[in-house]
């Protein structure tokens, strides 16, 4: 496989372009899958008797192929980016729906019997102190559906909204594979990215977990150092 790289400089307006593409189509997808799994969630942690069926549908959603899926959307939301970002919704459903949920699982009940024992209504104990406290495991489905909607994208090239897709379609019809790499290369980029972003995010919302770093010393390879020594007396 040889790589013109001569070819990169000269259409590097079109990749900054595809790749604007690629984003406004990842992003929308990821946040409408936001807004829709919270409530589910909610709906589904509270409501014991609803919980399979949500977590269910969610994922019989994900068993269908995005290639299929696209077409199936198409007489509804016809050759758009719509289609696309409808598509990739669905997608990120299953990941972000079962994670809010085991986040809510896994908050402590004595947090909420406080909360309860000072008078505060369920919706501001949700807001102010479940969904807080199942932050962490939400922001990893987060993580989760935003890398999975990058890398999905590119399959909705098919119907003319695949963003850096287009570079994959474009190389494997001409039998070249430079585009190719450049579209692997900068879709891989963006997932990198996109996820220290969203590390950054969690470590900035989730401030009383920053001290819960082990010390230097107990984590040193020194540290165990005494206790070796005692054991190489004896022997």
């Amino acid at each position: 496989m040889t790589i013109e790289w001569g070819w990169f400089p000269d259409h590097a307006d079109e990749m900054t372009r595809l790749t604007a593409d690629h984003l406004a189509t990842a992003v929308p997808a990821v946040l409408l899958g936001l807004l829709i799994a919270l409530p589910l969630a909610v709906l589904a942690h509270r409501v014991r008797p609803l919980r399979a069926f949500v977590l269910g549908a969610s994922n019989i959603l994900y068993t269908i192929p995005s290639l299929a899926f696209f077409v199936l959307l198409l007489p509804v939301t016809g050759l758009t980016r719509t289609t696309a970002i409808v598509g990739l919704t669905a997608y990120t459903l299953v990941v972000l729906v079962r994670n809010t949920v085991e986040g809510l699982d896994a908050v402590p009940v004595k947090a909420r019997e406080a909360s309860r024992a000072m008078g505060t209504k369920p919706l501001r104990t949700l807001l102010t102190v479940e969904l807080p406290l199942a932050l962490p495991v939400i922001m990893a489905g987060v993580r989760v559906a935003t890398v999975m909607s990058i890398s999905l994208v590119s399959v909705a090239s098919y119907i003319g909204y695949g963003g850096l897709g287009q570079l994959f379609t474009d190389g494997f019809q001409r039998n070249f594979p430079t585009p190719v790499v450049a579209g692997v290369v900068l879709t891989l980029l963006l997932a990198l990215v996109a996820d220290a972003l969203l590390v950054t995010v969690q470590w900035l919302c989730t401030p009383w977990r920053r001290g819960t770093a082990r010390p230097r010393a107990a984590t040193s390879p020194f540290a165990k150092l005494p206790a070796a020594l005692k054991l190489w007396k004896r022997a």
